[in-house]
């Protein structure tokens, strides 16, 4: 066989692979950071926080008031609606169990206006996100997986 066709041949099945391991090329398996795994202690998803890296973080186990450092801004595209949303790279907030409060940090992009999400609630099967006084409800499994920043791709 023409070595050219095997080496193509090889490169396909590699990408396949990768495509079969990670369905989703903007979200990215990995170990998640000990901020991700926090999230969950207090009924969260992973997903919440973008899968870059976590500089830091602390939460004050009695007031609930937290930050969480990155490694930079991050902007990417939240399901299932394709909003694009931005991170800074310091998040403060109050969290509490199931909730999320006074949030600063992350801004989402809808009807042509950057709104700040001041809030987040977890009804387990629902993640509720506040901006202000609206509300908008979407599926906890949405967010099952950190997405990946934009121009950043798996190491897989």
């Amino acid at each position: 066989m023409n070595p050219k066709i095997l080496v193509l041949l090889a490169l396909l099945l590699n990408l396949i692979s990768d495509s079969l391991q990670n369905p989703n090329p903007k979200t990215l398996k990995s170990k998640p950071s000990p901020a991700h795994v926090e999230l969950t202690n207090y009924g969260f998803p992973v997903g919440l926080l973008p899968a870059t890296t976590v500089l830091g973080y602390a939460v004050n186990e009695t007031s609930g008031d937290f930050s969480v450092r990155l490694g930079g801004a991050c902007k990417i595209t939240l399901p299932p609606d394709n909003y694009v949303a931005t991170y800074s790279d310091t998040i403060t907030g109050k969290i509490l169990k199931g909730q999320i409060a006074g949030l600063d940090g992350i801004r989402v992009r809808a009807f042509f206006k950057w709104w700040s999400i001041t809030g987040i609630r977890s009804s387990g099967d629902d993640i509720v996100f506040e901006v202000g006084m609206v509300t908008a409800k979407y599926p906890s499994k949405n967010f099952d997986d950190s997405p990946a920043c934009e121009g950043q791709h798996s190491a897989s």
